[in-house]
């Protein structure tokens, strides 16, 4: 039954009748907590991947690997991240995918991207909340591209740590930084510190956005968040 479903997805497309790929979500519920059957299908799925399938079956692929796909499967997404045709779907796996081979093949991709498709592998590394992408993500923080430099600060603060706040702190400190998108990932790194319960951390970032430099609703965000803190509210 499962061989006939992957058979299927040769020509796959949304318009078919998903019946046919029964076997294939049953398979991944069936592998939840079982390693040996969820490496096994995960193989199943990636040998079917390197057929001459569908965008459509393709994608549906990739959203089986985000529920299965382990390291193994990094070397067959890394090479879609680079094409607007089937970045989308790569990038759905392998924010989902554990591990720092995941994290890297998305870093990677990014030099090699441009336009839309390198703003989205950015944002996925925000998404991932990968701690380890924090200085790469502070680096193109000085992108010449705008959009660029913004959606790595909106990474950072999706990150939210410690070590993010510092370098979005950083980089409000250099002329013509992206101001606004800067402040607004501080305010989500504060957020996120204050859940974890690192409410030390946290005022700091407030503070700093209470000064009567920034604009009105920037220190009433700050001073809600500061009088969080004080109250011990996550």
């Amino acid at each position: 039954m499962l061989d006939q479903a992957l058979a299927a997805l040769k020509t796959f497309d949304w318009g078919s009748d998903l019946n046919a790929l029964n076997p294939i979500e049953e398979a991944v519920v069936a592998s939840h907590g079982k390693a040996e059957a969820k490496q096994k299908l995960e193989q199943q799925l990636l040998a079917a991947l390197q057929g001459g399938l569908s965008r459509d079956a393709r994608e549906y692929i990739c959203r089986k690997l985000a529920m299965v796909g382990s390291a193994s499967a990094v070397p067959a997404l890394a090479p879609l991240l680079i094409s607007a045709d089937s970045s989308h779907m790569a990038r759905f796996a392998l924010e989902q995918i554990p591990g720092p081979e995941a994290a890297q093949a998305l870093r990677d991709a990014v030099s090699k991207a441009s336009g839309a498709v390198k703003i989205g592998i950015v944002s996925s590394l925000g998404a991932r909340r990968d701690g380890a992408s924090v200085p790469f993500l502070g680096e193109l923080l000085k992108d010449a591209d705008v959009a660029i430099a913004r959606s790595a600060a909106l990474a950072l603060g999706a990150i939210g740590n410690a070590e993010a706040a510092t370098m979005l702190h950083s980089s409000l400190k250099v002329p013509g930084g992206h101001v606004a998108s800067v402040i607004d990932a501080l305010l989500s790194c504060a957020e996120s510190l204050l859940a974890n319960q690192k409410r030390s951390e946290a005022s700091a970032i407030y503070q700093n956005l209470t000064h009567e430099s920034q604009p009105r609703l920037v220190r009433l965000a700050a001073t809600r968040g500061l009088l969080a803190c004080a109250a011990g509210v996550s």
